[in-house]
């Protein structure tokens, strides 16, 4: 009779756990291999026709082509961009769901709020830089025509004069008070649910001030409803070279907008990588190039790390604006 082999109890536990490793990778490759199976949700936490979504059809376009499946723009606005965020946190971390981030959650929610149902650094793996904008200040046709005339106008009606946003928290409620700081005036910030209602509400006089991105705005500047004076950049937009800076008049006043990609954490790396090149070869293309021209933006790709470093010296920089601007978020 053969002897029976035995083996120790220990050996075969490791045996166990490394066919399921095995397995395991197995798997990931398999999704990795076949990923995408369906169309990408992109979500931007704002309204449609705002810059977020505006971005997002390009880029999402663009990346469709190559990965050979669909982007679908789930738009899902509402807390300052606290509620789609939380959707895309919550996903399968799979590849298929993406977020459109911008600073209003991931700089200025995470600088000053306390009550986040989400930690925007654990949450998601970040991707890449999108694009960023020069924000436009803008007014009624028949308002201040220089920005020394808006602060001698905000001066001399306090609290009477009223600039809108997109909601607490967002760079155009930043760019409001960055302007009460630097002007010493107390203009009245009016919170929006999207930026399309805001600009409407300017071009009805209900609303006197808007700080906001070229995307949204410019065309209204250029049917003639409203009326642009100034940006918000440190120098002046190479795309808007006609209007001068905020800064001319205030130093020191420097508002920009920005916005980048990124997956759910868990996400498995291969994806990761696919996702990141793909966004990356949309954004360097030279059509969407031009697409981000023609709506004021200048592109910003990054790598992972790049991003994710530069979120972190906007949340410093935000920080250090809402505490001299005495903003409070959280109640």
């Amino acid at each position: 009779m053969h002897a029976i082999a035995r083996f120790p109890l220990n050996a075969i536990r490791r045996i166990a756990v490394l066919l399921c490793a095995a397995g395991l990778v197995a798997g990931i490759n398999a999704a990795a291999q076949s990923f995408p199976a369906r169309p990408i949700r992109l979500i931007v936490t704002t309204t449609v026709g705002s810059s977020n979504e505006v971005l997002a059809r390009i880029v999402g376009q663009k990346m469709g082509e190559s990965l050979g499946q669909s982007f679908v723009i789930d738009a899902r606005p509402g807390a300052s961009g606290v509620i789609g965020t939380e959707l895309a946190a919550n996903s399968p971390p799979d590849g298929h769901t993406l977020l459109l981030v911008s600073q209003t959650v991931f700089a200025t929610r995470a600088a000053t709020s306390r009550k986040l149902p989400f930690d925007p650094d654990k949450a998601f793996i970040q991707l890449t830089g999108i694009a960023w904008v020069s924000s436009v200040v803008t007014v009624q046709t028949s308002g201040p025509a220089t920005v020394a005339e808006l602060v001698q106008v905000a001066r001399s009606r306090p609290e009477r004069f009223n600039f809108g946003s997109a909601g607490s928290g967002s760079p155009a409620h930043l760019a409001g008070e960055l302007f009460n700081v630097l002007a010493g005036t107390r203009i009245v910030h009016v919170p929006y649910k999207g930026t399309a209602v805001a600009v409407t509400d300017l071009i009805a006089g209900q609303i006197q001030l808007l700080i906001t991105s070229p995307l949204v705005v410019m065309p209204h500047v250029n049917s003639g409803r409203i009326k642009a004076i100034a940006t918000t950049a440190a120098q002046r937009d190479p795309l808007l070279p006609q209007l001068p800076t905020m800064a001319e008049t205030l130093p020191g006043y420097e508002i920009t907008q920005w916005w980048g990609l990124a997956a759910v954490a868990g996400t498995p790396r291969a994806i990761v990588d696919t996702l990141y090149r793909a966004a990356i070869a949309a954004i360097n293309s030279p059509d969407v190039k031009e697409k981000f021209t023609q709506q004021h933006a200048t592109a910003m790709p990054m790598t992972p790390a790049e991003f994710s470093a530069f979120i972190l010296r906007e949340r410093a920089r935000t920080a250090d604006l809402m505490k001299r601007a005495h903003v409070v978020l959280d109640e």
